[in-house]
C-alpha cells in the first residue's frame, strides 16, 4: 500500500494510506500536544481540553457533534497520552469529509462556554475517582511518577483534582495557542481514502492558520523511587519499572523482544513459572514502553498480601536469570508475536491511521512494514540475554497498592535482582 505525504506551507502534515479492499476509512487530527507538553500549574488541562472539545463548537451544539457523526453510522473518539492528543473518526468512505470537517471544527473552534467548563470539569472529578478506584489502573501513574518524580514525564494524564477544579476558560485558551498549530499537527487517514481530496480540503480548512512554533518539553529523568499505598483490598497490586530505551535507541526491538519473551503472553517466562507452575496470580504480565528520549519495562501482577513476597522474589529471580538462559526458542517465540501483531494491527484503518501519525511525529517519515521486520528479526538470543544483564543494573521503580505491609521493598528487590 503506498503511503502519500503533503506538507502545507505552514506545517501541517497529511498522510494516508489508501486501503482498496475496505469501504470504510479513519480520519483525525493528532498533535503535539500530550501531559509532558504541560507546566506543573496545568497538570491535566491536555485532558481537559480533549473532553471541552465536544462540548460546543461555533457551528455544532454537543449533541450536533455526536449526531452528525451516528447519523452515518460512524463513531467519533479522542484520547489524551503524555506525547499527543488525538480526535478521530471512523466513517465509510462517502462520509469522510464529513467527518474531517467535524473533527476540524472541534479542535479549531471549541466555544468553551463556561456552563460546559463546570458540567465538564465535574465528569473529570468523576474520572479521577473513578481511576482512584481503579488499582491495575491507578498504580501504572504512582510507578510513572516514582520512575520520574516532580517533572512532567512523572504527573498524571487526569491531572490532580485540586488543580483540575481550577481551570477555567483564559486557561484553555492559553493551552490552545501554545501548542495547538498546524506545525504541531498530523492530519492522518487510511482506508477508503483519496489523498489529494483530503489535502484539497485540509489546505481550505487550515491552511491560513498560523504556526505556533517548536515545543520542546522537559527532558525525562530517570530518578527512581517507591511508593507504597495501603488499602483494605483482596490484592496487592506491583507495579515495578526499569529504565528502558526511546523510540529512536538501537535497543528500542531488543527491548520489545525481551518483554514479550518475560510476560508477554501465556507462554512467556512469568506467566508459566507464577501463575501456571505456582498459582500466585491471576494476572501477571511485562511490556516495553517508549517515549521521544527514554522508556520502561514495566512489570505488573496482583497477588494476596500472604503471597506478595513470593512474587516478587520469584519475579526477581526470573529476570535475573534470563541474562544466561533465555533460548533461541523463546527469542523466535516472541519475535513472531510481535511481527503478527504489527501485521494484524494493520488490518485495521484506525490502528493504521495511528500509527502513521505517530512515525510521523517521531522519524518524520513512515518506515515500510519490512524495515520494522527486519528490525525484529535482527534481534539476537546473545542481544536479548545481554538486554537482560544490564536490566539488571537500571534505574527501577516500584509502585504497590493494597494490603502492603509484608511487600519487599525497592532496595531489596535491586538486592536480590543484583545478587
Amino acid at each position: 500500500m503506498k503511503t502519500n505525504l503533503t506538507t502545507l506551507s505552514n506545517g501541517l502534515r497529511i498522510v494516508t494510506e489508501r486501503m482498496p479492499s475496505l469501504g470504510s476509512a479513519a480520519i483525525g487530527l493528532w498533535i503535539n500536544a500530550g501531559g509532558r507538553h504541560e507546566q506543573e500549574d496545568q497538570n491535566g488541562i491536555a485532558h481537559f481540553l480533549e473532553h471541552m472539545a465536544f462540548k460546543g463548537t461555533g457551528r455544532r451544539t454537543a449533541l450536533q457533534i455526536a449526531e452528525e457523526i451516528e447519523d452515518v453510522g460512524g463513531y467519533i473518539n479522542a484520547y489524551t497520552s503524555r506525547e499527543m492528543t488525538a480526535y478521530y473518526a471512523r466513517v465509510l468512505e462517502a462520509d469522510v469529509p464529513l467527518a474531517l470537517d467535524v473533527i476540524s471544527d472541534i479542535v479549531l473552534n471549541p466555544l468553551f462556554e463556561e456552563k460546559e467548563i463546570e458540567v465538564e470539569r465535574h465528569v473529570i472529578l468523576q474520572e479521577i475517582g473513578q481511576a482512584l478506584d481503579t488499582p491495575d489502573d491507578i498504580i501504572f501513574d504512582w510507578l510513572q511518577e516514582a520512575a520520574f518524580p516532580e517533572q512532567a514525564m512523572g504527573r498524571t494524564i487526569l491531572g490532580p483534582a485540586e488543580r483540575v477544579s481550577t481551570f477555567g476558560r483564559a486557561d484553555l485558551r492559553r493551552f490552545v495557542s501554545q501548542h495547538y498549530g498546524p506545525d504541531q499537527m498530523i492530519l492522518s487517514a487510511a482506508g477508503a481514502v483519496d489523498h489529494d481530496r483530503i489535502v484539497a480540503a485540509a489546505e481550505a480548512i487550515f491552511g491560513a492558520l498560523k504556526p505556533v512554533g517548536q515545543s520542546t518539553p522537559e527532558p525525562a529523568r530517570w530518578h527512581g523511587a517507591e511508593r507504597r499505598e495501603q488499602k483494605d483490598l483482596e490484592q496487592v497490586h506491583f507495579a515495578m519499572g526499569f529504565a528502558g530505551p526511546g523510540y529512536r535507541h538501537p535497543d528500542l526491538y531488543t527491548a520489545q523482544v525481551y518483554a514479550t519473551a518475560m510476560g508477554g503472553g501465556m507462554s512467556s517466562r512469568l506467566f508459566q513459572k507464577i501463575r501456571e507452575e505456582r498459582g500466585l496470580c491471576y494476572s501477571i504480565y511485562a511490556q516495553a514502553g517508549s517515549y521521544d528520549e527514554t522508556g520502561m519495562i514495566t512489570l505488573y501482577a496482583g497477588t494476596s498480601a500472604e503471597e506478595i513476597g513470593e512474587l516478587c522474589h520469584l519475579t526477581m529471580d526470573e529476570l535475573k536469570r534470563a541474562a544466561d538462559d533465555m533460548s533461541e526458542a523463546e527469542i523466535s517465540r516472541a519475535k513472531a508475536q510481535l511481527k503478527a501483531g504489527m501485521v494484524m494491527g494493520l488490518e485495521s484503518p484506525t490502528s493504521r491511521a495511528e500509527r502513521l501519525a505517530r512515525y510521523m511525529a517521531i522519524w518524520g517519515r513512515i518506515p515500510p512494514l519490512a524495515e520494522a521486520v527486519e528490525k525484529i528479526e535482527a534481534v539476537t538470543t546473545a542481544g536479548v540475554r545481554d538486554f537482560a544483564g544490564r536490566l539488571a543494573g537500571a534505574p527501577a521503580a516500584l509502585a504497590l497498592y493494597g494490603p502492603v505491609g509484608d511487600a519487599p521493598g525497592l532496595a531489596a528487590l535491586r538486592e536480590r535482582l543484583a545478587a
